[in-house]
């Protein structure tokens, strides 16, 4: 009893003694732009709204069928259930690590025969319980620093899986415009073929009655081969998007729905983007190279510890009985055992001073690596910005060079037919025409695809329904 009661004080003391050593984690201080680049310069004359990254996904893409195909991803694709089974392993990782700090019992028992004497053919039965704990004392907070670093590792791989659902979602709205851009292309071209077969066919009919030279019909043929090749060219891009789409939504290529025209998805022109602050708190991958720096910072507390003793304590109780009624109310033999240790290392070879080194440089590597996500982060906003705001100036002079294209073909087209130009009027006007139409379907998808890069660059998207 009294030995109990001397390991008991004992314990308490060093309970009391123990500390944590290594730093403790601060935030490293970084540069923050008072606005992001790109910003237009009368905005914050205008009424605030809602951070537009703080918007559900479904509320910055309304068309139901992208809607669709983007719970469908989030549900089946195979990057996001692989950093759901890192999570998993992460979370398994931290219950392994946060039980050294705790002892370890286990409980033994035997039942054997033995002779005792050689001379007898009597056996004796020997049976026995030992219940054995050992317990190593977080004296230095070695197991603490630990079970801190696994906690981080486990936030940073909860963080992972979020930016792997935010570029997925990102993913799957720019391959979705890109696909809805190759479709009106394909439309426009289909009716311009048939235009152009109709030229073709006016053409041959003058030529074959002398009223037009060789010339003109041979130009009205490049016009249908032009829009022939162009269709072929954009069936391609077609299906191989719609495949590029099914890989992302988990399943075998094949055909994807469409929904709204390019020119009818809803986005807003102008959209609040926040206080550049606000992304420290906001981005994903920020928050995981943070959580990684914790993690790191607290594995130099855990090599810091190597260098003091280590306190364990190892405890046995037991009973051994000649049968088995000796358990049930017979005579037993009782046994127990207590013992105190201290192991202080004393010559490594260098391999505590250079486990140390290493903690803190890797420390350090996570601290550049956080700091280069946050100026990332930064840049990546500002780009999108001027990305956005750029590509709606584009498309809108793209649209007003089309229409005015458009209208110098028709143009060019009734002076040809009523004999005051060349048909190569036509066909310069019409070729010029057809390319701005395609080009135009192009900005249109741009723009939105830097309405989606904006998105993703503040951080929104991660959210479930």
């Amino acid at each position: 009893m009294i030995q109990w009661r001397t390991c008991t004080v004992l314990v308490s003391l060093l309970s009391l003694g123990a500390c944590t050593v290594g730093p403790n984690y601060k935030r490293p201080a970084v540069t923050v732009p008072a606005e992001y680049r790109g910003v237009a310069p009368d905005a914050s004359k205008r009424p605030a709204g809602e951070d537009f990254a703080e918007m559900k996904w479904w509320a910055v893409f309304q068309d139901d069928t992208l809607q669709n195909l983007i719970r469908e991803a989030l549900t089946n694709n195979y990057d996001v259930r692989i950093a759901a089974t890192r999570v998993l392993q992460a979370s398994a990782v931290l219950g392994i690590t946060r039980a050294n700090q705790f002892p370890a019992v286990n409980v033994t028992g035997a039942l054997g025969s033995q002779q005792t004497d050689p001379l007898t053919t009597g056996n004796t039965t020997i049976g026995s319980v030992v219940a054995q704990a050992s317990w190593i004392l977080d004296f230095w907070g070695q197991f603490r620093r630990a079970t801190e670093a696994a906690r981080a590792n486990l936030l940073a791989s909860e963080y992972g899986q979020d930016v792997v659902r935010t570029s997925l979602i990102s993913s799957v709205a720019t391959a979705y415009f890109q696909l809805r851009e190759f479709d009106s292309q394909l439309e426009f071209s289909k009716r311009t073929l048939e235009a152009d077969k109709d030229i073709l066919r006016l053409n041959t009919i003058k030529f074959q009655g002398g009223d037009a030279a060789i010339t003109d019909q041979l130009q009205a043929e490049l016009l249908v081969e032009q829009a022939e090749a162009q269709i072929i060219s954009l069936e391609q891009s077609i299906e191989q998007t719609e495949n590029q789409i099914s890989i992302l939504l988990g399943r075998n290529p094949g055909q994807v729905a469409r929904g709204l025209s390019l020119t009818a998805q809803p986005h807003a022109p102008e959209v609040p983007v926040g206080l550049p602050s606000a992304i420290l708190e906001r981005r994903p991958d920020v928050r995981q190279a943070e959580e990684g720096l914790v993690a790191a910072n607290a594995n130099v507390g855990v090599a810091r510890a190597a260098f003091f003793p280590q306190f364990s304590l190892t405890g046995a109780f037991g009973a051994q009985s000649a049968s088995l009624k000796g358990f049930l109310g017979g005579p037993i033999n009782a046994v127990w055992s207590a013992l105190g240790q201290a192991t202080q290392p004393v010559f490594e070879g260098g391999r505590i001073k250079a486990g140390y080194r290493l903690a803190w440089a890797q420390r350090d590597e996570a601290e550049l690596v956080y700091k280069q996500t946050v100026l990332q982060a930064f840049g990546d906003v500002s780009n999108a910005l001027v990305g956005y705001s750029q590509s709606q100036k584009f498309r809108m002079k793209l649209q007003q060079q089309t229409a005015t294209y458009a209208e110098t073909a028709r143009l060019a087209n009734v002076r040809f037919e009523g004999g005051y130009t060349a048909f190569l009027e036509v066909l310069v006007t019409q070729q010029q025409y057809f390319t701005s139409a395609l080009s135009l379907a192009q900005a249109w998808s741009t723009e939105l695809q830097n309405y989606v890069q904006l998105y993703q660059a503040l951080g929104g998207g991660w959210q479930q329904p």
